[in-house]
């Protein structure tokens, strides 16, 4: 047990460096943004919106580069099947960094919202806006939980403790400095994790890679030695779903709170496109040793190490190849040090996504539909309620459903598939309106759902062209699981057919209703006649009067003070020239 007090003990350091630095952030910036009358609540969201470029970077890199995306690099690396080639994770997620950062960080910073559902219940309303939070919400939780559930794994590698004691005291810290914090601990605690794994991960590798068990991992990465080389390669049959998987990753990480809220963080629209880019190249240098792992694990004989002679692709451990090869093949102090960062990175992410999904239940779902005269302490009151609750949600999905991974894979499709086009067509489209936004919503939902989900052995209902049956065999039980793999990317194509159902269904609307084709009684939904009309004042209940003027809007008085200040923008305007919103004619 000797060995297991040791990992304990540099997990319990770990930890209670990373509560320290939570806990100093937030008595550091207990009054930031009060001097300048912003809210409270504003303050928690988006931290005042004065994170420089230094802590900016860190904590934007910080929420994609966590444990999933460590582990999950380093298993694709390391499956046969797969290799380098199927590693999408690194490329994808920096070039989503980057797309966001040249198209989507300068409109939505320079136009300061507080949320990324800020333009949607603005143009769409607030019972649409409600909408499009069901799949963000339920892609934040979703990830938490996963990430926390690969905690689980990571810790009953290293310490023989119970796995469920493990995920919910972590949970406990992280929601607790997020509780207290806010946007200010997350970020704080942000740079620490991220020294935190790179270092433990740097240290790991020289030590893992002069390991005798080990193969020359030059040599593995073309030829067969133990398995199939590491690169891997793209078989003709998958190329197009190897593009939809990784459309997916790069459009799809765009519209996600947890971006957002580190862009409308940012002290200015351009800063705001300068962490992004930052964020892109971090991404890639932090994947580096993870990579590096997975192909130090199919370069080695695992009879040669105290793991045991089969390997754990052989036993269904590959999703655990990354802490497996820091403890095998590294000397205890170093593997406990590499572990210690691992999970200290899983709390990273973990805060991130939960304090994401109470920022946009408090603001959008509370505030901005149920009761627009809340007062600010108020709003607080219920985003830490909140907090607790969402962490607690995640926790105890991470504990107690097998599936997951499976939820999240589905709902990040949804977020993909229902919630990018929708932005696209807000920022972008001129004229698109809540009936066009319902239709894209209805397309999207059908076709991604309608195409299956294995890993929840969801069967499809809708047979895309070039499906076939696949088989999976389970080493450890023996079972041969039989499922439909969907070789057509129908991902994307969902996404494209939101995307043009809004824009046309809009469109269509807008000519019945305006042309005198149907009648203006049958505006049900106030999208398209009311805006012409003085009476329907609630139309847009996030904005003052003169805050922002876009085209779409009907003038609207200003409802309370805290709302209109939410929208008012001092640092940004120089910004406002080259953003979409000087392109719309002012009424």
């Amino acid at each position: 047990m000797t060995i297991h007090a040791e990992g304990l003990v540099a997990i319990v350091i770990f930890y209670l460096l990373i509560l320290v630095v939570g806990i100093w952030a937030a008595w550091k910036n207990k009054n930031s943004g009060v001097s300048e009358g912003t809210d409270r609540s504003e303050t928690i969201m988006v931290g005042g919106r004065d994170i420089g470029l230094f802590v900016g970077g860190f904590t934007m890199t910080a929420t994609w580069v966590g444990g999933g995306y460590i582990n999950g690099t380093a298993e694709y690396v390391y499956l046969p099947d797969f290799g380098l080639a199927w590693a999408q994770a690194p490329f994808g997620y920096a070039l989503s960094l980057v797309v966001g950062g040249l198209f989507f960080a300068k409109p939505m910073r320079s136009r300061g919202y507080v949320t990324m559902l800020d333009p949607f219940q603005q143009i769409y309303g607030k019972r649409m806006g409600g909408l499009l939070f069901i799949p963000a919400l339920m892609g934040e939780i979703f990830w938490s939980a996963a990430i926390l559930s690969a905690l689980g794994a990571t810790l009953s590698v290293i310490v023989d403790i119970d796995i469920n004691m493990s995920v919910v005291i972590s949970a406990l810290i992280a929601i607790f400095y997020t509780l207290v914090g806010g946007l200010y601990s997350v970020a704080y605690t942000d740079v620490v994790q991220l020294f935190c794994i790179f270092l433990g991960l740097w240290i790991s590798v020289p030590f893992a890679l002069s390991n005798p068990a080990v193969s020359d991992i030059g040599v593995t990465a073309k030829e067969i030695i133990y398995q199939s080389p590491w690169l891997g390669k793209i078989e003709p049959a998958d190329t197009w779903l190897w593009i939809d998987n990784f459309c997916l990753l790069m459009l799809g990480g765009i519209p996600w709170q947890v971006y957002f809220q580190r862009v409308l963080s940012a002290s200015s629209a351009t800063y705001a496109q300068v962490l992004s880019f930052l964020a892109a190249f971090g991404c890639l240098v932090m994947a580096v040793p993870s990579v590096l792992i997975g192909a130090i694990g199919a370069s080695t004989d695992w009879n040669q190490t105290t793991y045991g002679a089969i390997p754990p692709k052989d036993k269904d451990q590959s999703d655990m190849i990354l802490p497996i090869v820091l403890q095998h093949l590294c000397p205890s102090y170093i593997s406990f040090f590499g572990l210690g960062a691992v999970s200290a990175a899983v709390m990273s992410s973990a805060d991130s996504s939960i304090l994401s999904a109470s920022s946009m239940f408090a603001r959008n779902i509370y505030q901005l539909a149920f009761r627009q005269s809340a007062t600010d302490r108020e709003i607080v009151w219920v985003m830490r309620i909140t907090i607790f609750v969402f962490g607690a949600l995640a926790t105890a999905m991470a504990l107690l459903t097998g599936t997951v991974y499976g939820l999240w894979y589905l709902s990040s499709d949804l977020v993909y598939v229902i919630i990018f086009p929708q932005l696209l067509s807000v920022l972008f489209v001129k004229g698109t309106n809540t009936y066009g936004s319902v239709a894209a919503y209805v397309f999207g939902l059908l076709l991604r759902i309608g195409g299956g989900e294995p890993y929840l052995k969801l069967p499809p209902f809708i047979y895309y062209p070039g499906w076939v049956r696949q088989s999976k065999i389970h080493h450890t039980t023996g079972e041969v699981e039989h499922f439909i793999q969907q070789r057509f990317p129908f991902k994307t194509i969902s996404m494209l057919a939101s995307f043009l159902g809004n824009v046309g269904v809009s469109y269509l609307a807008k000519y019945l209703f305006e042309s005198g084709r149907l009648s203006h009684k049958y505006d049900f939904l106030d999208a398209v006649v009311s805006k012409h009309s003085k009476e329907n004042m609630d139309k847009t209940t996030l904005v003052g009067n003169d805050n922002i003027n876009l085209s779409e809007m009907a003038p609207v008085k200003p409802l309370s003070t805290a709302l209109a200040v939410s929208f008012t923008n001092t640092e940004a305007l120089s910004d406002d020239a080259s953003s979409p919103e000087s392109n719309h004619e002012h009424e």
